[in-house]
């Protein structure tokens, strides 16, 4: 459901999904009302609401998906070794990566379905996506995403500049994760249970 099986396997696999879980988890704690970010957050959604409808009391769908998406990567070569010397995560609305990915100039009339919906996600990008993109890209949390996300730029300058290595003809492309499965098979399900329990209950 939310990984491939092959996939789900791996520690790589594994950490992705504990990491996107951790996401919705410190995703929902920003917007918090008892925390810093949380109190400038919901200042901002009740004072922008008080001047475009005269009330504070609108429906506010705050349960907005973010993306992590891949920043600018920069790889220093000599020879046969490369080494990274910038690598940066951006984190985004999952409507503005969709109208990015489907070249749309925003949501659809249905999915901007109210002006306090839309002022809300305007809010989470000015107040919430700042904090998040810089707990990814500096913050202890997300140490393991972004050993992923290096592990996966070297992976792909491997085998665009060393195509014939015995290794890039013997395991590039071929989906083989033999040997390198972690040892709880059902870890993405349990994960996955954790993701459910979350929506239930509220994540923060």
């Amino acid at each position: 459901r939310i990984i491939p099986d092959a996939f789900g396997v791996t520690e790589m696999g594994r950490d992705l999904l504990a990491q996107d879980y951790l996401l919705k988890q410190v995703t929902a704690s920003l917007m918090y009302p008892e925390g810093a970010t949380g109190r400038a957050f919901w200042a901002v959604i009740y004072r922008q609401a008080q001047e475009q409808f005269g009330t504070t009391d609108i429906p506010v769908d705050t349960f907005n998906k973010v993306w992590i998406v891949p920043a600018r990567a920069v790889v220093y070569e000599e020879g046969s070794k490369a080494v990274i010397t910038q690598a940066g995560l951006k984190v985004m609305l999952e409507s503005d990566y969709m109208a990015m990915e489907h070249h749309v100039p925003g949501p659809t009339a249905q999915e901007a379905s109210s002006a306090g919906q839309e002022m809300a996600r305007e809010i989470i990008r000015a107040v919430i996506i700042p904090v998040l993109e810089k707990e990814i890209n500096e913050g202890r949390n997300f140490a393991q995403l972004r050993q992923v996300y290096y592990a996966l730029i070297l992976a792909k300058w491997y085998k665009e500049n060393l195509k014939q290595s015995i290794l890039t003809q013997g395991y590039a492309d071929q989906k083989g994760v033999q040997g390198i499965e972690i040892g709880d098979k059902g870890a993405k399900e349990k994960i996955y249970a954790r993701y459910v329990d979350a929506f239930k209950k509220g994540a923060f």
